[in-house]
C-alpha cells in the first residue's frame, strides 16, 4: 500500500539558485551561470526521503549488481491500484526495460517493421521524431486541435490513408501529452481505441508522465481501456519523482498484446539500473504523501505562472496545463522572429522566442519548432522550480519583449 501520511513542505521551495547552481546535470549545466534553465524536464528538488533511504540501504549493503525480480511491476501496480483505481496492472504482462524511450523503441521493434509509418499528435515531444527515424520509420503527423487536444476527426483520416497505403501502422499516444500537459480523457482515449481496433492501428503508450496530473483532471491508463488489449504502455517514476539520472522504466501489455513482449529481447532488462529499479519502486510504493505535496507545489506554481504572464506578458497565449509541469506558451504576438538558427552549447534553437529569451534574456526555454507542426513560435517552459526562480524568469522575458519585440522586430536579426 502506498503511504499517504501527512501533508509535507513544499518540495519545490526547498532549493535556493545557488545550492540548485551546484548540480552537475544536463539543466544546469548546458548553459551558463546566468541563465536561468527552465527547459529540459528536470525539477528544482530533492530526493523524496522514502527513495534516498531505499539508496542509502542499497549503498550500505553494497548492493550495486545487475537488476531482477518483479519489485518494480508490484510497485506500480499498488500505485495504479491506490491512484486510479486500476487494477488491470498485471504483472506476468510486464518487463523492465531502460527508461521510456528506450521502452518505445523496443516495443517498436516488437510490433513493426522498418518503412512502417509511425504516427504521432504533433506538437509532440522531439525524441519522437529522432528516434523513430532512426529506426528506419516514417513519422506521420496527425495534429492536435486548435484547443490541444486529439482531432479525432484527423486522427481517423490519418489511419485510414496511413493503413490503405501501408497495410499496418502504429499509433505513438503521448499520455498525458508533452509539451502542452493536455491530460487525455476516458472518452477520448475510447474514441481512440474504436479506431485504432477499426483499422487495425497498434497502439503503444507513452505514459511517463501519469503521476503528474494536477488539479481538477483525472488520468486514465490507456490499457484500461476496453479495446485496448493489443496495446504496449511504457511508465516510470521518472517523471513524477525526478528520477531521470536512476534509469529504469516498465513496459505493460494488454491481453492480447502479451506474446509480443515475450519475444522481447532478454538483454533489454540488463538496460535499468539496479539503483534505478530500487529508487523507482520505492517511489511508487512509499512516496505518495511526497507525491502530493508536490503536486500541490506545481498546482500553485501553474496558478503563479498564469498571473505573471496576465501582468508581464499579456499577448501570449497560454492554456494551462492539466498534467506535467510543462507549459506550452504561444508567442506569436510577441514578436520575437529571427531568420538564422542559434546554436548553444549542445542545444540548436531555432530563432525566434526561445533564442530571443536566451540570447537577450539569460532565460533557457525549449524552442517550439523542435515539436513538430505547430511549434513554431512557441515555447516549453518547465515550471517544476520554487517560485522566485519562475518569477524572475518571466520578468526578464518580458523586458526581452519590451526592448526586441514590441518596439523593434528587426533588433533580432543581429542575434
Amino acid at each position: 500500500m502506498l503511504n499517504h501520511g501527512p501533508v509535507l513542505v513544499n518540495p519545490l521551495q526547498e532549493l535556493t539558485l545557488p545550492e540548485l547552481q551546484q548540480r552537475s546535470s544536463m539543466k544546469w549545466r548546458t548553459h551558463g551561470a546566468d541563465v536561468l534553465p527552465l527547459w529540459v524536464a528536470e525539477m528544482d528538488v530533492m530526493l523524496a526521503e522514502p527513495i534516498h533511504r531505499a539508496l542509502n540501504d542499497a549503498l550500505s549493503a553494497g548492493d550495486t549488481g545487475y537488476p531482477a525480480g518483479v519489485e518494480l511491476a508490484e510497485a506500480l501496480s499498488g500505485f495504479a491500484q491506490d491512484r486510479w483505481g486500476w487494477t488491470g496492472l498485471h504483472v506476468e504482462r510486464t518487463a523492465i526495460v531502460p527508461d521510456v524511450m528506450m521502452g518505445v523503441v523496443e516495443m517498436l521493434r516488437l510490433v513493426s517493421s522498418d518503412g512502417d509509418s509511425v504516427i504521432v499528435n504533433s506538437p509532440v515531444y522531439p525524441p519522437f521524431y529522432s528516434f523513430v527515424e532512426h529506426m528506419n520509420r516514417v513519422v506521420i503527423e496527425s495534429p492536435l486541435s486548435s484547443s490541444n487536444r486529439i482531432d479525432l476527426e484527423n486522427l481517423e483520416e490519418t489511419f485510414q490513408q496511413v493503413t490503405a497505403k501501408n497495410g499496418r501502422a502504429v499509433y505513438l499516444l503521448c499520455n498525458p501529452h508533452n509539451p502542452t500537459g493536455t491530460v487525455h480523457t476516458q472518452q477520448e482515449l475510447s474514441a481512440v481505441a474504436t479506431l485504432a481496433d477499426r483499422y487495425g492501428v497498434r497502439v503503444i503508450a507513452d505514459e511517463i508522465h501519469a503521476p503528474v496530473v494536477l488539479a481538477g483532471a483525472q488520468f486514465t491508463p490507456y490499457l484500461s481501456i476496453p479495446g485496448s488489449e493489443s496495446a504496449l504502455s511504457l511508465m516510470s517514476a521518472s517523471k513524477g519523482w525526478n528520477l531521470a539520472g536512476l534509469k529504469a522504466g516498465l513496459a505493460i501489455a494488454g491481453s492480447a498484446a502479451a506474446e509480443d513482449l515475450a519475444r522481447l529481447p532478454e538483454e533489454v532488462s540488463h538496460g535499468p539500473s539496479h539503483l534505478g529499479i530500487i529508487a523507482h519502486t520505492a517511489a511508487f510504493r512509499d512516496s505518495g504523501d511526497w507525491l502530493d505535496a508536490l503536486l500541490a507545489g506545481l498546482d500553485a506554481n501553474r496558478r503563479l505562472l498564469s498571473s505573471l504572464l496576465i501582468e508581464h506578458l499579456p499577448p501570449v497565449r497560454f492554456v494551462p496545463p492539466q498534467g506535467t509541469y510543462l507549459a506550452w506558451l504561444d508567442c506569436r504576438e510577441l514578436n520575437l522572429d529571427g531568420d538564422e538558427p542559434v546554436e548553444r552549447g549542445l542545444v540548436t534553437l531555432s530563432a525566434g522566442p526561445a533564442a530571443a529569451f536566451l540570447d537577450k534574456g539569460r532565460v533557457a526555454l525549449s524552442a517550439g519548432s523542435a515539436f513538430g507542426s505547430g511549434g513554431s513560435g512557441h515555447v516549453r517552459l518547465n515550471f517544476a522550480t520554487n517560485q522566485d526562480i519562475l518569477s524572475t524568469a518571466v520578468q526578464r522575458m518580458e523586458a526581452v519583449w519590451n526592448e526586441y519585440g514590441r518596439f523593434d522586430r528587426t533588433a533580432l536579426t543581429r542575434l
